[in-house]
């Protein structure tokens, strides 16, 4: 497999352009840990270590080493890397839109259980404890004194969900969870 390289104007970056096409669509830039998730290719360039940057089109990679790197060292690195990742047929980008953004809004609704809804459910001698989220229907627990509390569903619907509908669009409902009663954990 030939993968061809191109030296730029600046030292630090060179192209390469494999034989197949990288991305479906668009660009992909990757600068720290966080945008590393959404590339198993990407990671696996930073794991080698003297990486800074890496940008992806449809057509190439842009690499751009850290200053005290040395291209002999890695360029057969990256070739060997980018070889593997064709040869084993992965994604280059995984649409993270598609496939964790469940995961990002459970993370908000927990982020603000705990930091704006909890604290007044435990003045009050109780909890509320995140179960699920499953097509925009948040479940939750009440325990201590909210359990049974004759006030609890309101808690529950004046204070949780419009707090959580006001802050993530994707919230549509809170409803309690209750052991045995045939709610979705």
């Amino acid at each position: 497999m030939l993968i061809e390289t191109q030296k730029t104007a600046d030292a630090n970056v060179m192209n390469f352009f494999p034989p197949v096409k990288l991305l479906r669509s668009g660009h992909a830039e990757f600068v720290d840990a966080k945008s590393l998730r959404k590339s198993p290719l990407a990671e696996r360039l930073f794991d080698l270590g003297g990486i800074k940057s890496i940008f992806m089109t449809q057509e190439l990679i842009s690499v751009t080493k850290e200053e005290n790197a040395d291209w002999e060292d890695l360029k057969p690195q990256i070739l060997a890397e980018i070889m593997d990742h064709i040869s084993l047929g992965e994604e280059t980008v995984i649409d993270t839109e598609e496939k964790n953004n469940d995961e990002d809004i459970i993370n908000q609704i927990k982020g603000l259980l705990n930091a704006r809804i909890r604290p007044a459910v435990k003045q009050d001698g109780g909890d509320i404890i995140f179960k699920s989220y499953q097509d925009g229907i948040v479940y939750v627990e009440m325990t201590g004194n909210c359990a049974g509390c004759p006030y609890a569903l309101v808690t529950l619907k004046e204070g949780v969900e419009k707090t959580l509908k006001a802050y993530i669009s994707e919230v549509k409902e809170v409803r309690n969870f209750e052991k045995g009663k045939g709610e979705r954990p």
